[in-house]
Formats: structure tokens, C-alpha cells, sequence
């Protein structure tokens, strides 16, 4: 007997697509109707969930995308991580009295990458043209769109300080001084002249291809990064450190940088292929934890029950405390990926999951890297680390204020696949870039500023992100993707709703529609990059024996309230070609279209 779902699991054989906004998988699908592969129609969801999620990403964000192109009959990833700045050096940073990146301004920007790697996706595994992808996001900038509750939030609760601070911001967002009202129609005509010049540049070429890159072009060495310097060099803003600090990001930078495509880290797990970025995000957690896991029965336990809640968590959190020692940019230190992933290092560590909650931060410490982990514990142990509660901005319980992330997976009919979650560059990060319409990123927030780490701040290295979306083969077939926003809880959150669909026979819907939890045990990725040891957090969608028995685990435990953790999307194709498409019903903007 089939399961109640808050949804239907979406089914076809043409085409699907599932975001976290109803009118970007709307806008996806139209591409696959007009004749677009999943790449295209990827590239174009994009850019609308700027335009209609401005809170949780934007043109000057970031973003990682994994995908299978059947016509290469590989899995692969593109990394649009922008990296530091050439003037980003620790010592700069310190000169400037900080002793860790602020949340938002200009000094806790890097590169913006998203747009070249939207470009890059559409060069070489798209058909469609520049003007084809950009024009939906033109529309809805130019002739407005619904304004979620959350965004007139957001802007509301920024009003004052946009006004006395950020005056380019409270142009854009405040237009005729007051915050847009809950679903009232919102533009943003700047942007819109933005990609109407891009769009304009890109056509003064010949051929799909050349078109691509005079976008790349105008954003990267053209206008759009002319005006980025011409307004970081001039300007100090207030940030989160109480201060005013000028920028260090400057066109040289932008024109010397590019995104790139390179092999994915994989992990099998019961007749799974799991597909992740590198060790320059966190998505080698999602392995390792699976690596420890593999030693338990997670088949035989309840998916929603405190065994199945407390053996995960317990799991995560050594993966993670390994995350705080050894993840970093590979080509700026070594990161031994192979060590962390193996049989014998999981045996090792799994001993240490019992049935207690464990309150200490626990990495392995690895030979050869003894100085590292050293410095590490010395930083996260010492007086002036912080501990304190752990705020995710997808969760809409806590906070209307923090930026967060989207999250896109397409499917067409040829079996081309891909999974994406940009973020960055959203609304709250830093002030509007006159002229552009768009602000920059705050993605350096994730650097340290000591020496010896490798995600210590240097000129040139991409920080070590958060964004993290999943693509499984089955049986050595491409079969899955899936992803979600929420900073450090996506790998979480993916986790639970993947060891539920392998493990205990739902369906995607169902798989997503089940309670979810979360650990704030390690430190968070964001500033002020506190901790609370021990914490984990659960949906009161669990049962109240559940909850009253993770606390006697000693667990401590935070009830969140029902249906506001998590934003996951899934799309699966069959050996058969049938296709299927599933959204989280939670904050009621997610929504999977397929036929």
C-alpha cells in the first residue's frame, strides 16, 4: 500500500524538472518544450531563480553542477567556485582588524563564478543560443514577478540599514522607499538592461559557440566587470564586523579566471554509484559518512525512528569533524581523499559510534598530517572559538535575514542529467552594484585567516564551500540526482532522503516528505562560524517517543516545527526511460513539473 504523500511523484518519459521555485521549473520545462536538452533548460532555471530568489542566490553567486551527458557517456563536474582575489591575503585581512571574514560586504567577496559556468554549460553540453536562456529571466526582471513572503521579509528587516549604508541596495529593493508587499509584482529593470546587453554583445558574433563566448566576455572582461571595479576600488561599506572595508576583488581578477570541468569524487553503496565534487566543497562528507555506514543495518532500522536518527547523526559528525581538518582546495594542499574513503580508516572510526551522543569534535588524525590536524584542534578548542546556536537560513523558523542557496535537477528524454545548487550573490550579501542590478558574493566568509590550514585565505583558492549536489548511478547506470539548500545541513538533508530511498522502498516523494533532522555539533561555514556541541536539531514531524528517546541519548536537542527543515528536489530516469520528479512541499516554493 502506497504511502500518503504531501505530492505526487511526478512521472513521464519526456522530460522533467524540479527546482525550489514553481516558476523556474516552469521555466525549465518550457525549454525541454522548445526543443532544449536538460542542459539548456538547467541554464535557463538558473537564471530565473536570481530573478525570483534574490534572498538565496544571485548573478554574482557561485555554483557546482554535476552532470551526465549521454552523447560523452560520463559523469562529470562543472566547478563555477569562483576563487580569492589576488588581494585577498591573510595579511591584508588582519591589517584591516579582523580576525575572521565577515558574513557580507565586500571584503568576504571572491570571484563570481555562476555566470561562466551557466555559459560554460551551455557552450559545450547545450544547444539552445545565449538569447534563448536569458530571456525568460529578462522577462520576469523586466515585467516582475510574484515577491515571496520571505523576500519582503528579508528586504523589511534590511530597510534601515539598507538606507543608512547601502543606498545602491535600498534603490533596488526599496523602490519609492518601501518593501515590496507579500505577492506583489516585483522588478528588477536594471538587471533586465544588464542581460538585454549581454544578450546584445553575445549576438554581434556569428554561431552559437562564438555567441557564448562574447557573454563570457562582456561579463568577465567587458562591462559587467568594469563596472564591479570601478565601484569595489572607490567604496568602503559597513559589514558584519561593525566596520566599514573596502573590497580587494578587481577586474584583472575577473578577466583571469574561468570556471573549469573536472572529475567527480564516487562512493559505492549497495548497488549505488555516488557522484560528488571534491574536497574544495563539502561533498566528500556525503561519502565517508556512507563509508561508515556500510558497517550498520540501516535497512532494518525505522526510517523515521531514533536508531535510524541517532546512528546517522553520530556518523555525520566524525565525517564532518574530518571535513574541519583536511577539506580544502587540492591545488593548493594535499587532502587525502583516498585515506578518508577507505575500508580500513571507516573501520577505525565507525568503533567510535555507540549508543551515547557524542559531545566532542573527533577527527582522525591522519600520519603525515599530524601538524595540520594540530593547528586545527588548537583553533576550534581555543578560548575565543565560538559556541553558540547554529543558524540555517533555509530554516524559516529561525531567521529571515541569512542568504542561503537553490536547487535544480533536470532530466530529458535522451537521458541527459544534471544536478546543480547555485548560491551567492544574494540580496543580503552586499550593496548593488550600480548599473548592474545585481550584488556580489560572500563566499571568502569560508576561508580562516591563520596560516596552515587548508582553508586558510590565499590569493588564487577557491573557498571551501558548502554547495553540494548529488548524482547516483545505479548498477553503473546514471539514475539520480538530487539536492537541497541549507549551507552545512544539504549534505544532511541529502543523506536522510538518499538512505531512505535505497534502504526502505519509497518513493521520492515519499523519501522527501519524511521528517528531517540535522547536526550543529561542528562548526558552521558561515560566520560567526560557531558550534553547538552535541546539537541536533529534528522536525517535531517526529513522533514524541522519538524525540524524548534521542534526548536520553544525550542528544541536545532542538524541536523544530513541523514541515521547516529542508528544501530537497529529486529527479530519477528507469532503465526503461521512465522518468520521475519529486519536490518538498516545505516553504511551499518547491515544485517538480515532468511529462
Amino acid at each position: 500500500m502506497t504511502a500518503f504523500t504531501t505530492r505526487p511523484e511526478i512521472l513521464g518519459t519526456f522530460g522533467v524538472v524540479t527546482s525550489t521555485h514553481w516558476i523556474a521549473s516552469a521555466v525549465g520545462m518550457s525549454i525541454l518544450e522548445k526543443g532544449g536538452n536538460a542542459f539548456d533548460a538547467a541554464v535557463a532555471t538558473g537564471f530565473v531563480l536570481q530573478i525570483v530568489e534574490p534572498h538565496l542566490c544571485g548573478p554574482g553567486g557561485d555554483m557546482p553542477a554535476i552532470l551526465y551527458s549521454k552523447k560523452k557517456d560520463k559523469v562529470e563536474v562543472i566547478c563555477a567556485q569562483g576563487s580569492a582575489p589576488a588581494g585577498a591575503t591573510i595579511e591584508h585581512y588582519t591589517s584591516e582588524g579582523l580576525s575572521l571574514i565577515p558574513g557580507d560586504g565586500l571584503l568576504a567577496t571572491v570571484i563570481p563564478g555562476a555566470f561562466d559556468g551557466w555559459m560554460l554549460m551551455l557552450r559545450d553540453y547545450g544547444t539552445l543560443t545565449v538569447r534563448d536562456v536569458l530571456e525568460p529571466a529578462i522577462h520576469y526582471a523586466e515585467n516582475g514577478h510574484p515577491a515571496l513572503p520571505r523576500v519582503s521579509a528579508t528586504i523589511e528587516g534590511l530597510a534601515d540599514f539598507y538606507r543608512k549604508e547601502w543606498p545602491t541596495s535600498y534603490e533596488t529593493w526599496l523602490p519609492g522607499g518601501s518593501a515590496p508587499r507579500p505577492w506583489s509584482n516585483f522588478k528588477n529593470p536594471v538587471l533586465a538592461e544588464t542581460w538585454k546587453r549581454i544578450v546584445a554583445e553575445a549576438e554581434s558574433k556569428s554561431g552559437r559557440e562564438a555567441q557564448v563566448e562574447a557573454a563570457r566576455d562582456a561579463y568577465y572582461r567587458g562591462f559587467v566587470a568594469e563596472a564591479i571595479d570601478r565601484y569595489v576600488s572607490k567604496t568602503e561599506v559597513m559589514d558584519a564586523s561593525g566596520k566599514r572595508h573596502k573590497g580587494v576583488l578587481n577586474a584583472e581578477d575577473m578577466a583571469n579566471w574561468s570556471a573549469t570541468v573536472e572529475e567527480p569524487l564516487t562512493y559505492d553503496y549497495h548497488g549505488w554509484n555516488v557522484a560528488k565534487i571534491g574536497p574544495w566543497g563539502q561533498g566528500p562528507v556525503f561519502l565517508q559518512t556512507l563509508s561508515l555506514l556500510k558497517g550498520f543495518d540501516v535497512a532494518g532500522m525505522d526510517p523515521a525512528g531514533a536508531d535510524f536518527v541517532h546512528t546517522v547523526t553520530e556518523a555525520m559528525k566524525l565525517a564532518f569533524a574530518d571535513r574541519e581538518v583536511y577539506y580544502g582546495d587540492p591545488n593548493f594542499s594535499a587532502v587525502p581523499v583516498e585515506t578518508l574513503l577507505s575500508d580500513a580508516y571507516a573501520e577505525k572510526r565507525r568503533r567510535l559510534i555507540t549508543p551515547e551522543a557524542s559531545l566532542a569534535l573527533r577527527p582522525g588524525k591522519l600520519a603525515g598530517f599530524e601538524s595540520q590536524y594540530d593547528l586545527t584542534m588548537q583553533m576550534l578548542e581555543a578560548p575565543e572559538a565560538k559556541s553558540g546556536p547554529v543558524y540555517e537560513p533555509t530554516m524559516s523558523h529561525l531567521t529571515e535575514k541569512r542568504g542561503d542557496t537553490v536547487h535544480i535537477d533536470v532530466i530529458d528524454r535522451e537521458g541527459n542529467m544534471v544536478s546543480v545548487t547555485p548560491s551567492g550573490g544574494w540580496l543580503q550579501s552586499s550593496p548593488i552594484i550600480p548599473g548592474l542590478g545585481f550584488c556580489l558574493n560572500s563566499r571568502a566568509q569560508m576561508f580562516w585567516l591563520k596560516h596552515g590550514l587548508p582553508s586558510s585565505l590565499a590569493p588564487g583558492k577557491r573557498p571551501r564551500t558548502t554547495l553540494t549536489p548529488t548524482l547516483a548511478l545505479h548498477e553503473g547506470r546514471p539514475t539520480l540526482a538530487f539536492g537541497t539548500p541549507g549551507g552545512d545541513q544539504q549534505e544532511q538533508w541529502q543523506l536522510s532522503f538518499f538512505l531512505r530511498y535505497v534502504h526502505h522502498g519509497l518513493n521520492l516523494q515519499e523519501a522527501i516528505d519524511k521528517p528531517l533532522f540535522h547536526s550543529t555539533h561542528f562548526p558552521s561555514s558561515f560566520y560567526p562560524r560557531t558550534r553547538e556541541p552535541g546539537g541536533l536539531t529534528a522536525e517535531a514531524n517526529f513522533s514524541v517517543d522519538v524525540l524524548d528517546a534521542l534526548r536520553r541519548k544525550g542528544h541536545q536537542l532542538t524541536v523544530a516545527p513541523e514541515w521547516t527543515v529542508g528544501r530537497l528536489t529529486a529527479a530519477r530516469r528507469d532503465a526503461d526511460g521512465l522518468l520521475r520528479a519529486a519536490a518538498t512541499p516545505r516553504l511551499m516554493q518547491a515544485y517538480a513539473i515532468g511529462r
